[in-house]
């Protein structure tokens, strides 16, 4: 029987069954550099506390970044029989620098290894969704800045409702995407502590010190309470909920764009290069990329709903059942990262198409909520009735087949006779428009005001640091 170097009390050979069950190394080989970064700290400060002799230690230093530029260059392939990146790294290192690689794992455990292993994996990924999310924003922002003066119905129940302008429109998903950044940055923040030094579950007798691993891997501290430290997984849960909710809103997004670019609105023309083609109808162009973006949705719903339920009432402390922790979390941050970056892209080359938006200004009567408030302030007429009074306006214009905005003052004065000229103006859509000057609406002046306030955020969150 051959002897594994993490099974002394087994003496038999494992099913083979087992063993495709148990391995782990074609998914979590992902963490190879977070797994010898950890391993290098635990080593120094192993040295330092008299544990490993300082060539103990730069012989396992050493090992461990041959290791780690073999696993770069392919010359190591993680395709072997061991049944995690852990085992394959550790048996990789004691194969290269002899007994001294089988003293790196004094006072740690698997429990603890896989736990900081992991967690620096998902900070890593807060990073650079956070960064994405940035970049995002900005393009979103200057797409708003250049797009003040283009009107477009703003709707409710997918129905023309009153006129906004497209850089009003955008600074909606701006909003969204910048609850977005504060969320991954809570995450962050609120799981920035080191697992390491753990061990199984209870801590270790030997004399560590995990502040010193805790400050080389760029934690916070480290955890309070070990029993819960091995088996917490809040921070791998966060990031699956961030995700699922980043793409809730992408799809949003996305299935705007996909109105937005049909023959029916024509609002937007997406280039040719973030678009596809029907393979029996030559006329087709197809918007693709955002129907991808939109069905990412119910793939991360989906890894969150897995690991919560994974780890719904498994009792303390580790569980074989957390090996299943991975894969979600590896799939929806590589889903998460490329659909930002695609999206970033394929906003900043599509064209907006301003005639077809202005035009649909003039369905719908947009106008009329402000003539209904008209007739309350300036004659004084209870809101009810003015509420009555419009709509028969309405209906008049929709009996002649024009909007509002285009009918007579004798068409208007038909129905109320007190109205005069200036209910005229009152109709114009872009005064109506910018007649929304309250904080957070849709007028010229106050779209200006919620670019800066993005703008000046998002120079802050350049200059910022996420562990603040």
């Amino acid at each position: 029987m051959s002897k594994k170097i993490a099974s002394a009390r087994i003496t038999e050979d494992s099913s083979q069954l087992l063993k495709e069950l148990n391995n782990s190394l074609p998914f979590d080989r992902e963490l190879y550099r977070e797994d010898i970064e950890g391993s290098k700290a635990h080593a120094y400060m192993l040295y330092k506390n008299g544990i490993l002799s300082k060539h103990e230690f730069r012989s396992i230093e050493s090992g461990l970044n041959e290791i780690r530029d073999e696993i770069d260059s392919g010359e190591f392939r993680l395709d072997g029989d061991d049944e995690d990146i852990h085992m394959a790294i550790e048996q990789r290192l004691t194969h290269k620098i002899g007994s001294a690689g089988k003293r790196l794992h004094t006072a740690r455990s698997r429990n603890d290894q896989v736990a900081v292993d992991f967690r620096l994996y998902v900070q890593r990924s807060n990073r650079e969704i956070v960064n994405l999310l940035i970049k995002l924003i900005e393009t979103v922002v200057d797409i708003a800045d250049s797009s003040i003066e283009i009107m477009l119905p703003g709707m409710t129940h997918l129905q023309h409702a009153q006129p906004i302008n497209f850089g009003y429109h955008m600074l909606a998903y701006a909003s969204m995407f910048k609850r977005d950044v504060e969320r991954f940055k809570s995450s962050y923040r609120r799981n920035n502590y080191s697992p390491l030094g753990c061990a199984a579950l209870a801590g270790t007798s030997y004399p560590i010190d995990r502040g010193l691993t805790s400050d080389m891997l760029g934690f916070r501290e480290p955890t309070l309470n070990c029993l819960d430290t091995v088996s917490d997984r809040d921070f791998a849960l966060e990031i699956l909920f961030n995700i699922s909710l980043l793409f809730t809103h992408i799809s949003r997004l996305s299935e705007e764009l996909i109105i937005w670019s049909s023959s029916e609105f024509n609002f937007i023309t997406l280039s040719d290069r973030h678009s596809t083609g029907s393979s029996i109808m030559p006329q087709k162009k197809n918007p693709d990329i955002p129907e991808l973006l939109r069905a990412k949705s119910g793939r991360a719903n989906g890894n969150l709903v897995a690991l919560l339920t994974v780890m719904k009432s498994l009792p303390l402390a580790y569980n074989k059942d957390m090996q299943e922790d991975k894969e979600p979390v590896f799939d929806s941050v590589k889903n998460a990262t490329i659909s930002l970056k695609i999206l970033d892209e394929m906003l900043r080359d599509m064209n907006i198409n301003r005639d077809s938006m202005e035009r649909a200004t003039l369905v719908g009567h947009l106008s009329a909520t402000d003539l209904a408030d008209h007739l309350v302030k300036r004659l004084n007429i209870p809101f009810r009735d003015a509420y009555h009074i419009t709509g028969e306006i309405v209906n008049l214009a929709e009996d002649r087949g024009v909007d509002i905005s285009e009918l007579q003052l004798k068409d208007l004065q038909s129905i109320e006779p007190k109205l005069d000229g200036e209910a005229l103006e009152i109709l114009d859509n872009r005064r109506c428009m910018d007649s929304r000057d309250s904080l957070g609406g849709t007028s010229t002046e106050q779209t200006l005001k919620q670019i800066d306030s993005l703008k000046d955020w998002l120079l802050e969150e350049k200059r910022g640091d996420l562990d603040v």
